[in-house]
Formats: structure tokens, sequence, C-alpha cells
């Protein structure tokens, strides 16, 4: 069977969507779920930072909706934050350091709602991991994954509601991550006594050549009724998407940053 690349698009319902705000903005976005069953679990997903390449195509997200909705019945949305740019279109805004991105966050979780997907949770990643610990401890979401958090913008009070939630908090951390690597991990989320801290050995804080890992892991949270590793090849209907500018641009934001 022909492999699964990182440019493998499988079957899927995608629908741009527009996510309205509580304070007057549109926010460009994506809903992808199973094309012939309904969805087994939700993920909204909340992207790194603008500031730094980071949007709702950044490669762990845009993998994730090429291929959960068919390999594991996972429905994926994705979303551009206030004034954060892609392929898809601009959020309207501007980045406000994530505060004002409470009402995006509220808005997407607004929008899974009304449309009645299941077993929502959040998976953020980087900056959106803040913006998962600061505005994601909702009564709709059933929990969290964390990739590569570095508990920059969000507090140990934040982190005190979602002990107080007893909602699941799983954190993925690259053994080599620029900001916060596994044992300090430990030591952070320990106030968190459900929390989970996952340390993966030899990945980075961008996950490049990870991908595949990272969606075994978040699956196995989400959907535990689907067998991981999720399959690398596909005897079925299968196209190929132009990312050659997503890798681009992620590549020429973070050529500064060590790796």
């Amino acid at each position: 069977m022909p492999a699964i690349r990182a440019n493998s698009v499988l079957p899927a319902r995608r629908t741009p969507v527009t996510l309205e705000t509580a304070d007057g903005l549109s926010l460009v976005g994506e809903l992808a779920v199973p094309e012939d069953r309904e969805p087994v679990a939700t993920l909204v997903c909340l992207h790194p930072l603008p500031t730094h390449g980071g949007m709702m195509d950044s490669h762990v997200f845009r993998k994730a909706s090429f291929r959960l909705p068919a390999l594991a019945g996972v429905a994926v949305l994705r979303f551009n934050t206030r004034g954060t740019s892609s392929n898809h279109g601009t959020s309207e805004g501007t980045f406000d350091a994530a505060e004002g991105e409470r009402y995006d966050v509220a808005a997407a979780l607004e929008y899974a709602e009304f449309h009645d997907v299941p077993h929502v949770w959040v998976l953020g990643w980087s900056f959106g991991t803040d913006l998962a610990l600061m505005h994601g401890c909702d009564p709709l979401v059933e929990g969290a994954i964390l990739l590569s958090p570095p508990l920059r913008f969000s507090t140990p009070e934040h982190l005190a509601t979602w002990a107080e939630s007893g909602k699941p908090l799983v954190a993925l951390v690259p053994e080599h991550d620029d900001y916060l690597q596994p044992d300090e991990a430990r030591e952070r989320f320990a106030a968190v006594p459900q929390a989970e801290v996952v340390g993966i050995d030899g990945a980075k804080h961008l996950w490049v050549g990870d991908a595949e890992t990272v969606l075994d892991l978040v699956v196995q949270r989400v959907a535990p009724g689907v067998d991981v590793p999720l399959p690398r090849e596909w005897d079925g209907p299968m196209e190929t998407a132009d990312t050659s500018a997503y890798a681009d641009r992620t590549t020429a934001a973070f050529k500064d940053v060590p790796r």
C-alpha cells in the first residue's frame, strides 16, 4: 500500500469555518470530520506563537487534519487566532499575548458545542498550551493535551484551576525542548495531581520528524478504542497537498532559535 507522507491528505469532510468572537472579530478556521461515520472524539487545536510562525497550518496540526478523521475517526477543528495568517486566510484583530485570545478559544469551543461534535479535547502546542491552560478549562472540554508547553503566559493559578477541575491534563515534552524539558516539566506540573508528563526521547520543540509519535499519543488519550500506532500506509483515495509554503515559513521564523 502507498505510504502516508507528510503531505498526504486522506479522505474527510473538510469545511471552512468562520468563528465569531465576543469582542467582534472573525477568525479563519476549518473543521475536518470523518467522511463516512460520526467522529469518536474532537480536537480543538490551539497553534504555536504567531509572532514566530505559528498558525493553524503548523505541521502537527496540519497532519492531524489530514490524517486523523480517516485513521482514527477523530474530528479536528483548527483556526488562526486573532491577527494570524496562513494559506487559509488571515483572522481579524491583532496578537494580544494570550489575553484577548481568551475570546478566540471561547469562540472555537462555542462552535464545537453548537455543531454537537463529541468528546471535545483541547490540543495546544507551545503558545497554544498557554491558551489551553489559561482559557480552555471549560465545562465542554473533557481534557487537554499540551505539546511543548513553555509555561510562559500561564501562571500557578491556571494550573490550580486545572487541578481543581480533575480533568485529564497530558503534557508531551521533548527531551531537547528549548524552553521546558521533561524533568522541570514534572516539577512544574506537580501542582496538578492528575497531570501526566510524558518525556519524548530525542524530540525538539518543533516536533520535526516526530509528528507520528505525537499523533499516536494524542489518539491514545482522546480515543482509547482506536489501535495505535496508527497505520503508516493507506489503501484508498489519497491526495497530495502543496506544503512548501508552510515549511519555508516555519524554517524562516525559527532560523535564530537553537534546536
